[in-house]
């Protein structure tokens, strides 16, 4: 990724010199199992952990000439480490390796993005809370329907991402696997007992059967996680791109003094991280149909998931986690307008109470056919006449023949649909 959507402590996990140094831990404690087994001399692991050192420059020049990452590395190692390192890799074949550090890459990266995550629940929880009886109007389809509070469509994105938190953590669950079992996964010429020791050194389970590569299922599972994720960033930065166009500004996002919005309009505010964030969002979601596709390898194994994941993986982990970032200091600074928020859940004069005035003429005894009929009739008018629909019900003689004035009256209030929000929130924050 490019360094305007990265942080250094996901790059730092995706760089060539950590997956180098995750390729020498695996060497290493494969060597350490081997000398136990009685396999290679003891001491092997100690000396090459001691003098070894990684040299990117140096894996590279000797790839350019041996067109193969995993000899290049291993030729890097014994150059530095000595004749001892000739015992490295013994029984081994290059997915042992590539695919086990893969894995704790994931591992590692999504680690950081659960505490994203944990980060995003934390404001969205002091902000729901904030505004938990702030009123404004519920839309659908665009259009106004019935009034809600902005702390129960902070609530709602809560509890979304605190399913995002325990999806990610069965993904992390599902990658966090080890495989050492040699050409085609038989271990024909490596002790399965080498496997157990890597998987316990390095904080990973056995992969049950690896056909010379850890199936690709779980890596689609992982990747399908991050989509998901994503799919619920834009979710809520489009929430947020809606509610600060200048029909609507209900809320803004922060801007800065010095700021600028536009090259040629000095007057414009524009909600350019959230639709940054709609942005990085597809590009995440992008990376899940290859992770798919990469289920389906030739017999016991091919190549064509590699260049895949090398893409993929740095890109979806880096991307992820600034946008999730991003995300957290949205919401965090957001600018929040409650008067607006009034203004236009007034704005249409009463028809979003159609609903109970529908239901109170039902109670009478009409027909809900009959009863939707009246009431849609006022409300299309309060429309294009702009009228208010509590005063063309209060005259329509038949309307209060069977709803009393005085009832009428009450069904006009906000208080019955924000009765139930103590339980809505009850069962989201405890």
């Amino acid at each position: 990724m490019i360094e305007r959507y990265s942080r250094k402590e996901l790059t730092d996990i995706w760089s060539e010199e950590n997956k180098y140094k995750i390729w020498l831990d695996v060497e290493i404690a494969a060597a350490q199992a081997m000398e136990k087994l009685g396999q290679i001399p003891k001491g092997v692991s100690s000396v090459v952990r001691k003098k070894a050192r990684i040299n990117v420059k140096r894996i590279h020049q000797i790839e350019s000439k041996v067109k193969h990452d995993v000899i290049a590395f291993l030729t890097s190692v014994t150059e530095k480490a000595g004749i001892k390192a000739r015992y490295l890799h013994q029984g081994m074949t290059s997915s042992d390796i590539l695919d086990t550090s893969l894995n704790i890459q994931l591992v590692q990266s999504g680690k950081i993005l659960i505490k994203d995550i944990d980060q995003i629940l934390k404001v969205l929880k002091r902000q729901a809370k904030k505004y938990k009886y702030t009123p404004c109007i519920g839309r659908s389809h665009g259009i106004h329907a019935e009034p809600i509070t902005f702390g129960l469509k902070l609530a709602s994105f809560y509890e979304e991402f605190k399913r995002n938190k325990k999806r990610l953590l069965n993904a992390i669950d599902e990658i966090s696997t080890c495989a050492i079992s040699g050409a085609v996964g038989t271990f024909a010429n490596v002790n399965p007992e080498v496997e157990k020791h890597v998987a316990k050194k390095l904080g990973l389970k056995v992969e049950p059967i690896s056909t010379q590569v850890i199936p690709r299922d779980r890596h689609a599972f992982y990747f399908s996680i991050l989509g998901i994720i994503a799919g619920s960033i834009e979710r809520v930065a489009i929430e947020i791109r809606h509610l600060q166009r200048t029909e609507v500004y209900e809320l803004q996002e922060f801007f800065s003094k010095s700021q600028k919005g536009s090259s040629a309009m000095p007057h414009k505010k524009n909600p350019i991280l959230s639709e940054n964030l709609t942005g990085l969002s597809r590009i995440v979601r992008s990376t899940v149909v290859p992770a798919l596709e990469n289920i389906a390898l030739w017999h016991e194994r091919d190549i064509s998931h590699s260049s895949v994941e090398r893409n993929i993986g740095p890109d979806a982990n880096i991307t992820l986690d600034f946008a999730l970032v991003r995300l957290k200091n949205i919401l965090d600074k957001m600018i929040v307008y409650p008067k607006k928020m009034v203004e236009n859940l007034n704005l249409t004069k009463g028809v979003i109470f159609s609903q109970e005035v529908m239901l109170e003429l039902t109670k009478s005894g009409l027909s809900r056919e009959k009863s939707y009929k009246i009431v849609q009739k006022h409300a299309k008018r309060c429309f294009a006449e702009k009228l208010d629909l509590f005063s063309l019900l209060s005259k329509d003689r038949f309307v209060i023949s069977e709803i009393p004035p005085k009832k009428l009256k009450s069904i006009f209030n906000y208080s019955s649909h924000y009765k139930n929000i103590n339980l809505i929130f009850r069962r989201v924050f405890n």
